[in-house]
C-alpha cells in the first residue's frame, strides 16, 4: 500500500502552522477587529489569547512525538474515549480547518475587488443581502483549482510554495511596521478600548481560536516528516508559530490604530489600506498591503488545504467515514482523493459569497476550541507525571472557556441562530457520512 511521501523538515512546519493562522482577515476584518475591543482592547485580546494557548500548544508538541498519526485529534481521542466522541472531535476539528478554505476563496474576490472594482459586476444571486458576483466567483474557483494541483503533484511543492509565500509576508509586515512607527501618532489610539477594558478584550478573545488556529496543523502532516527529523522540532515549531502569529496580529491592530484615528475605520472595507493611504494620502502604501494580502491569501488558503485533506484521509484510511478518502496516488504519494474533496467542498462554500466571511469566524472559533479541550483532556487522563498534567489541566481551562463563550447567552457575541443552523449541517453531514462509510 503507498504510503504519504516523507520531505517535510522543521522550517516547514514553522511555515504551515504560521501561514494556517494568517491570512488576510488583518485587512479584510480590521473594522470589525477594532469595533469589538479598540486598539488596546483588540491588540491585548490577540497578545492574551497567543499566551493563554501556549499550554495547549504544549500538549500538542507532546502528543504529536508519541502518536504522529494525521487523524491528529481524532486518534488522541481515541486512547480514552469511545469511538464516537473520537470521530465527532475530529469532525469538529476538520471543520476548523476545512471552513477556512471557502473563506479564503470568497476573500481573494473581495481583495481583487478592491483593485478592480469592475469585478463587482454580473451579480448572480444574493446571500443575506451580500451579491454574488460572477468575476469574483470565478476567481475563487481558478485559486481552489491552483492550489488543488499543487497539493495533487506532491507535498513537497506545497511546502515550498507555503516557505515562499510565508517568508513574503513576514518581511512586507516588517516593512509597514516600520512605516507606521514613521508616520503614525500615538492620539490616533484614543480611545484605547471601545467598551470597558474586560468587555472589549473578551469581545476579541471569542475570535482569537479561529485566527489561531494553525499551531496545531504540523501533527496533521506527522507522517510526512523527512526521516531524519527530530520529534522535538515539532515542539519548536508549534510554540513559535503560535508566538509569531499572536504577535503578528496584536502588532498589525497597533500598527493600523497608530497611522490613523481608529474610530474613522469602523464600518469601513480594508481598513489597514485606507489607514495607511490617508496617512501618506498616497496609493504605494496600499499596493504594498495588498501584495502582502494575496500572499498571505494563498499561505492561509494553501495551510488549510494541507491540514484538512490531511484530516479528511487520516478518516477515510481509519474507514470512519468512506475508505476512498484514504487512498493515497501511487506516483505523488498524496492523498489525491481527500485533495479533491477538501476542492469540491470549497468550490461549494464559495457559492455563498461575502455573506460567508464573518459568521464563519465565530463557527471556526468554537470548532477550534472543542479540538483543543478535546486532545488536552485526553492527555490529561493518559499523561502520569504530575507537571505535564499541570500543563494539560491550564489547557483545559483555556481551551473550555473559548469553547463555552461562544455557546452560552451570558457572554457576549454568542452563536447566533444561523450560526447553529451551520453547526448542525456539519454535524449531520459527519453522521451521514459516518453511516454510510461500508
Amino acid at each position: 500500500m503507498p504510503t504519504l511521501a516523507r520531505k517535510l523538515q522543521i522550517t516547514d512546519y514553522f511555515t504551515l502552522a504560521f501561514g494556517t493562522m494568517v491570512g488576510v482577515g488583518w485587512l479584510v476584518l480590521m473594522d470589525d477587529w477594532l469595533g469589538r475591543g479598540g486598539p488596546l482592547g483588540a491588540a491585548l485580546g490577540f497578545a492574551l489569547g497567543g499566551l493563554l494557548l501556549l499550554p495547549v500548544g504544549y500538549v500538542y508538541g507532546q502528543w504529536v512525538q508519541r502518536l504522529p498519526d494525521a487523524a491528529s485529534e481524532a486518534a488522541y481521542t481515541a486512547q480514552v474515549f469511545p469511538p464516537i466522541v473520537s470521530f465527532f472531535t475530529g469532525w469538529m476539528m476538520l471543520l476548523a480547518y476545512f471552513i477556512v478554505c471557502p473563506w479564503e476563496a470568497v476573500a481573494i474576490g473581495k481583495v481583487a475587488a478592491y483593485i478592480f472594482p469592475s469585478l463587482n459586476s454580473f451579480a448572480l444571486y444574493s446571500i443575506a443581502g451580500q451579491p454574488v458576483f460572477l468575476p469574483r466567483l470565478l476567481l475563487g474557483i481558478a485559486m481552489t483549482a491552483f492550489l488543488t494541483i499543487l497539493n495533487y503533484r506532491g507535498i513537497r511543492l506545497s511546502a515550498t510554495f507555503q516557505n515562499w509565500t510565508a517568508s513574503t509576508v513576514i518581511l512586507i509586515f516588517l516593512l509597514l511596521l516600520a512605516i507606521s512607527v514613521w508616520r503614525g501618532a500615538p492620539g490616533n489610539f484614543q480611545p484605547l478600548f471601545r467598551a470597558s477594558p474586560l468587555i472589549s478584550i473578551v469581545l476579541t478573545l471569542q475570535i482569537v481560536p479561529y485566527f489561531l488556529t494553525g499551531f496545531e496543523s504540523a501533527p496533521k502532516c506527522a507522517e510526512e516528516a523527512n526521516p531524519e527529523f527530530k520529534r522535538a522540532g515539532y515542539m519548536r515549531a508549534i510554540a513559535l508559530a503560535l508566538l509569531v502569529g499572536a504577535g503578528f496580529y496584536a502588532l498589525c491592530i497597533i500598527a493600523v490604530s497608530y497611522v490613523a484615528p481608529w474610530q474613522s475605520l469602523l464600518g469601513k472595507r480594508f481598513a489597514t489600506a485606507i489607514a495607511f493611504e490617508h496617512a501618506f494620502g498616497a496609493r504605494w502604501p496600499v499596493s504594498l498591503i495588498l501584495v502582502m494580502a494575496f500572499f498571505g491569501l494563498f499561505q492561509c488558503f494553501n495551510g488549510n488545504f494541507v491540514a484538512s485533506s490531511r484530516l479528511l484521509f487520516a478518516y477515510g484510511r481509519r474507514q470512519t467515514i468512506p475508505a476512498v478518502f484514504g487512498h493515497v496516488h501511487e506516483k505523488f504519494q498524496t492523498p489525491s482523493i481527500a485533495i479533491f474533496g477538501i476542492a469540491s467542498a470549497t468550490i461549494i462554500g464559495l457559492l455563498l459569497g461575502d455573506a460567508l466571511l464573518v459568521p464563519v469566524t465565530e463557527v471556526g472559533s468554537m470548532a477550534s476550541a472543542f479540538g483543543w479541550t478535546a486532545a488536552c483532556l485526553s492527555f490529561w487522563i493518559v499523561e502520569p507525571s504530575p507537571r505535564m498534567r499541570f500543563i494539560a489541566g491550564l489547557g483545559i481551562l483555556v481551551s473550555f472557556f473559548l469553547f463555552i463563550m461562544k455557546l452560552f447567552p451570558i457572554f457576549p457575541g454568542h452563536f447566533s441562530a444561523a450560526e447553529w443552523i451551520a453547526l448542525g449541517i456539519w454535524l449531520a453531514a459527519g453522521l451521514a457520512l459516518h453511516t454510510i462509510r461500508r
